[in-house]
């Protein structure tokens, strides 16, 4: 098994544990100590995973930092895929779609096979990439990347961004306050996010049920500026009570 698809299933494990002796993680993973230390290190110099007294955990992070598009992915798996699902049905034939650099819009593009004549406009370099193997005709923004998220920003993707008219965007957030409070760990993404929604007729929100009631460092917007929030819950209703 490659290190690409151990480091998954890594990350996999220690979303689950909030700590785990080496040991019992090389045999979840059917690899040896010397393997599975030659692994860690290379997780240790991505900044995602911290090892002591034979054990290993992941790395909390303080609100302003940026978090491994890696790690985002193995969050809330099965919520994604539910959402990506709900959000496609908001799509039809022909449509130009934006897609910010989340996991959550990322779970999207294998659901886009099915409508013609589509195109789609992204920040997101995995995005973009995806969008290519599916052979789903796109435009990415380039920019500055986040290497951490693989995010495009700053003024070339913003720039990028503004040159086309969207039928629908497609976007996410890591907090959702129940004031209304649309909010996340990157000022950089939410200054792209902001651009692909005044460029779009229709705005929708991917949001999971654990980002509700949370709030990070900088604010997006307001959930009543969406026409969807799309989530794998019910939104409470003291949240309904500010759309």
């Amino acid at each position: 098994m490659p290190f690409y698809e151990r480091e998954e299933q890594i990350l996999k494990i220690l979303n689950e544990y909030e700590n785990i002796p080496l040991i019992t993680l090389s045999e979840m993973l059917f690899v040896s100590l010397p393997t599975l230390r030659r692994d860690l290190i290379k997780l240790e110099k991505k900044g995602l995973i911290v090892k002591k007294h034979g054990s290993v955990s992941l790395i909390k992070y303080p609100a302003d930092t940026q978090i491994a598009f890696s790690l985002r992915a193995e969050e809330q798996n099965a919520s994604k895929h539910l959402m990506a699902k709900r959000a496609v049905a908001l799509i039809k034939d022909g449509s130009t779609i934006m897609l910010d650099a989340a996991t959550s819009t990322y779970f999207i593009v294998p659901y886009l096979t099915e409508f013609k004549n589509i195109i789609v406009i992204t920040s997101g370099a995995k995005t973009a990439l995806l969008l290519a193997q599916y052979e789903i005709p796109n435009i990415c923004t380039g920019g500055k990347m986040i290497n951490k998220s693989f995010s495009y920003v700053g003024n070339d993707a913003i720039e990028t961004v503004m040159r086309y008219n969207a039928d629908v965007v497609f976007v996410s957030c890591r907090g959702l306050a129940l004031d209304g409070r649309v909010s996340d760990n990157s000022i950089e993404e939410n200054e792209v996010r902001r651009a692909m929604l005044r460029r779009s007729r229709k705005k929708v929100l991917l949001c999971d049920g654990q980002k509700i009631g949370k709030s990070y460092l900088h604010n997006l917007c307001e959930a009543s500026e969406f026409d969807e929030i799309i989530s794998d819950t019910a939104l409470p209703k003291d949240l309904n009570q500010h759309r």
